[in-house]
């Protein structure tokens, strides 16, 4: 999906980090082994420390490209810068445990969403990060991710796990309808962000940098944004 080009604009305020520490604790899906760092060569013993790193690549703060439920899609290599950074808007939505994220919702949300933004999406849910609801959170309905793409928003950004159905509201036949609909068109998912009530109700320039993994379907990301004064 082509998105509108928007005049290109620089926040003028300090750089937020929006990144959850990756680390062995990391919360992480029942399915997924813990990442897993160990040194490959350590001081004293030898001159230099190198760290060996295993892990999933959706855990953490990372963002999806469309591998990563299309086979024929872009891996993150693929994936053009500007879809990963520029001005967009942070959102807050006072949802409580297991609550949808309608049309509604995103119609009053303040900023106005525009053709061509990032949207980041603050649930309060980053504060629940490693608690025992974590995996409770707040989810877009189908629609609501449908409204994302016919106003033709670049990347979706939520502070939750995920934007799909929370795991103990799934159905045996659950196939992420939700990533399915936005990385079809191309609309690109950050999960996991953090300190959004930083900046929440302003318009920001955002910059999502996930590893540029060749044909992956996903990779952990750094993510920063800033306020424009």
């Amino acid at each position: 999906m082509s998105v509108p080009s928007k005049t290109a604009r620089k926040g003028d305020e300090n750089w937020i980090d929006l990144t959850h520490p990756f680390s062995p604790s990391v919360p992480r899906s029942a399915l997924f082994p813990p990442p897993r760092f160990s040194y490959f060569a350590q001081m004293p013993e030898r001159p230099v420390n190198v760290t060996h790193m295993e892990t999933i690549v959706h855990m953490g703060t990372h963002v999806d490209a469309p591998r990563h439920f299309y086979a024929d899609g872009p891996g993150m290599d693929e994936i053009p810068l500007e879809r990963m950074m520029g001005e967009g808007v942070v959102i807050h939505l006072d949802k409580s445990v297991n609550d949808e994220i309608g049309v509604d919702d995103l119609v009053a949300a303040k900023p106005t969403i525009e053709p061509g933004d990032i949207v980041a999406i603050d649930t309060g849910w980053s504060a629940r990060w490693g608690a025992p609801e974590w995996n409770q959170h707040p989810y877009l309905s189908l629609e609501a991710a449908q409204w994302l793409v016919d106003h033709k928003v670049k990347l979706v950004a939520v502070d939750t796990a995920t934007p799909d159905l929370p795991f103990d509201l799934r159905p045996k036949d659950f196939s992420f309808p939700v990533h399915c609909l936005l990385l079809k068109d191309g609309v690109l998912i950050s999960e996991q962000i953090a300190n959004l009530h930083k900046l929440v109700g302003r318009r920001v320039e955002f910059l999502f940098c996930p590893l540029s993994i060749e044909g992956c379907d996903g990779a952990p990301a750094r993510v920063l944004a800033r306020g424009f004064t």
